[in-house]
């Protein structure tokens, strides 16, 4: 059943709960032979999708171990999936091991410095204090040194800071790409970390990771962006399932001759007559304001199946569109027109407004009016 937007002017976001469960699954059937769980990485509000109700649908549907990048995620995560392990991407923030306490949340633990204060924070509470050590194997961002982990392996393992560690884990740093070599140099320099404390379960594998035959699963997999539809495999198509879909009805329709501009700073002429039709989404609502090219569209969008082009410079609100080859019984005030979903799915939606997938995902603004199907 279509229920009408509680917003009539703005933007509608579907979220498909059956989708993102169906993800995960498959993504988890990757591991099996392997003896490897697949968790699930809900940071940024669940890519946009909403963490506390994609959360509520992965942890009924079987998914014990959650990822996030704050603290304050982990909080609202654990409202709805109180049994979960719950880990934390960004580490251990100075003084702030009283509010991973506070929530029941394992900190991924990236430096001496914070395997010390939490381990020094534990045993003061005589608590066992699980938590995660993340070892950088060349993304250069957050993690111990391989060095580091060299000289701390022994004593981490055995339990000589307060704790012992329930995950060992790296970050691939371009798993998505298939003729590089620096996959097979993160992979050798993983498993040597692992080698030196073999009772720390491990995590090795991100989306791409987890579809690529020539990477190990480890004892937990990491996908975050496959979840919620993106592509995982850009060397072949895509096997995930569409996840989201965001529609916004048609607000006005004027006709234009050839030679007329368009938008702010009249950055589009027509070089024809044209149909203009706009909607209520613009650049507040997480879509760029310039085009990568100032003679190209900022993207297309469906009217009914047809593909049209977004035309001129996008406002904050609103967005316009060359409606001209679009079906004439589509082009009504009302009617929906499709901005993500079907032929347009989120990576084509990225490459479009010169970006990526992921961004179009965080960015789903908390304007659109949501409707979440199954779950």
């Amino acid at each position: 059943m279509t229920h009408p937007p509680a917003n009539p002017h703005g933007a509608h976001l579907t979220v498909d709960l059956d989708a993102i469960v169906h993800n995960w699954r498959l993504l988890a059937s990757f591991g099996k032979d392997q003896g490897a769980e697949c968790g699930g990485v809900v940071k940024a509000n669940a890519y946009g999708t909403g963490i506390e109700q994609t959360g509520a649908a992965l942890a009924k549907a079987g998914c014990r171990i959650f990822f996030v990048a704050h603290v304050t995620e982990g909080e609202r995560l654990r409202r709805v999936a109180p049994e979960a392990v719950i880990y934390v991407l960004n580490g251990l923030p100075s003084g702030g091991a009283a509010a991973y306490r506070a929530a029941n949340l394992r900190p991924v633990l990236g430096s001496i410095e914070e395997i010390g204060e939490w381990g020094s924070h534990v045993t003061r509470a005589g608590l066992s204090g699980e938590a995660a050590i993340h070892v950088d194997t060349g993304l250069n961002r957050l993690g111990l040194d391989p060095e580091d982990w060299r000289e701390l392996a022994a004593k981490v393992g055995n339990g000589d800071y307060g704790f012992m560690p329930s995950l060992l884990m790296t970050h691939l740093a371009s798993s998505e790409t298939l003729d590089t070599p620096q996959n097979a140099a993160q992979a050798s320099l993983f498993a040597d970390m692992a080698e030196l404390a073999p009772d720390i379960p491990a995590s090795f594998c991100n989306s791409s990771a987890v579809f690529r035959a020539d990477l190990p699963k480890y004892r937990v997999m990491r996908p975050g962006y496959a979840l919620y539809g993106g592509n995982p495999t850009p060397w072949t198509g895509n096997p995930m399932r569409e996840a989201v879909r965001l529609q916004a009805p048609i607000l006005q329709i004027r006709r234009i001759e050839a030679g007329e501009r368009v938008g702010y700073n009249a950055r589009w002429q027509a070089k024809r007559d044209t149909v203009l039709v706009t909607i209520s989404l613009g650049y507040a609502d997480g879509f760029p304001r310039l085009p990568p090219d100032p003679d190209k569209p900022v993207g297309e969008v469906l009217i009914g199946d047809v593909l049209c082009p977004i035309v001129g410079r996008l406002s904050m609100d609103l967005m316009i569109i060359d409606a001209t080859d679009a079906h004439p019984e589509q082009v009504q005030r009302g009617a929906p027109v499709t901005v993500i979903g079907g032929v347009l799915d989120i990576d084509r939606v990225g490459r479009m407004a010169g970006t990526i997938g992921y961004l179009m995902l965080t960015s789903l603004s908390p304007r659109y009016t949501r409707t979440y199907l199954g779950g």
